[in-house]
């Protein structure tokens, strides 16, 4: 935080404001599913604080389109307008929507990804883990994948493992984002669970 703040000094542009939007609107306590992305978006207005989410009135960026896309294949449902792309309606269910850097140089794109926040992430994805309460961990590309190792799939939670959604491997062999199926599948372990589905419908 010390050198963002001394970047921020310089008078580099760093993304998004409320860096810890994710975990106050997710508290630990309530985490069902996590979803682990790797650092903000780099664009003039587009992150919010909340993985893979824009504010609403900005263009979903193709990510975030082909998430849409694999809600549709997947439950059937609509993507929202073009300009009304928030992620903030999963957040108030216990899906926590955190990267793995928490912030980001204005058209840098992982200009933060060594300052430590791994480090800080990576302690509150074990802490998750070590909860007993049953949850989803949704892991889109190699970066994510690191931070929830494979030997820490036994216990009571689900860890589901693709490629990231973006353009550039979504389709890609041999675990495509695309019919990847993890919103159906999370879902229907926390009904097992008896904590009821995530409604993924957005406004």
């Amino acid at each position: 935080m010390a050198v963002v703040d001394a970047r921020v000094a310089t008078g580099r542009t760093v993304f998004p404001s409320d860096v810890f939007r994710a975990l106050r609107l997710t508290p630990m306590a309530e985490v069902r599913v996590v979803v682990l992305g790797q650092d903000p978006y780099h664009g003039t207005g587009q992150a919010e604080g909340l993985a893979f989410s824009v504010p609403v009135g900005q263009v979903c960026p193709p990510s975030l389109r082909n998430i849409f896309k694999e809600l549709q294949r997947d439950l059937g449902l609509l993507p929202p307008p073009r300009r009304a792309a928030g992620l903030q309606r999963w957040a108030a269910q216990g899906v926590l929507l955190l990267n793995s850097a928490l912030t980001v140089e204005e058209g840098r794109a992982a200009s933060h990804a060594r300052l430590g926040w791994s480090s800080l992430t990576g302690m509150l994805m074990q802490a998750l883990l070590d909860d007993r309460r049953p949850k989803v961990f949704m892991l889109w590309g190699a970066n994510a994948q690191a931070a929830v190792k494979m030997s820490m799939d036994e216990g009571p939670h689900r860890v589901l493992r693709c490629n990231h959604p973006s353009p550039l491997s979504a389709r890609r062999p041999p675990a495509p984002f695309l019919g990847c199926g993890h919103f159906g599948e999370a879902s229907r372990f926390l009904s097992a669970s008896g904590q009821g589905a995530v409604d993924w419908a957005l406004p």
